[in-house]
């Protein structure tokens, strides 16, 4: 199995500077991009409202420079995820399942003995 791997540190997140403070989930917007909500997650401005994604691995949500890194490998079924996941797959914690991005949330696509990730390939042995 072949799914591309950018969910791991989804690293295409654009940084925006606003004057009046950070924006919370649930609140509208009117740009596209992503900030770090906290530590842990990361904000989507995603059809006019701000979306919390879950950055559950080790790195969690990091800013560096002009870029928000949200590290996802700890995320789990059902979790949101960036539009820009849209596609693109990673292992469950466990490694004994992909999940994939689909219409805006982590869905489990297949049952493995063991996943592995190198680079952006990841696959799953049955």
């Amino acid at each position: 199995m072949r799914l591309s791997l950018q969910l791991a540190l989804v690293t295409v997140f654009s940084v925006f500077s606003f004057a009046c403070g950070t924006p919370a989930a649930g609140e509208t917007c009117n740009t596209t991009g992503f900030l770090c909500e906290s530590g842990t997650s990361a904000l989507e401005c995603k059809l006019g409202t701000w979306t919390s994604l879950p950055c559950k691995g080790t790195n969690g949500c990091k800013r560096e420079g002009d870029v928000v890194k949200c590290d996802m490998t700890g995320n789990a079924e059902n979790d949101a995820c960036a539009s820009s996941a849209e596609g693109k797959g990673l292992c469950t914690l466990d490694l004994t399942a992909t999940l994939e991005c689909r219409d805006g949330k982590l869905i489990k696509t297949n049952t493995c003995r063991t996943c592995s990730v190198s680079g952006d390939l990841v696959t799953c042995q049955p």
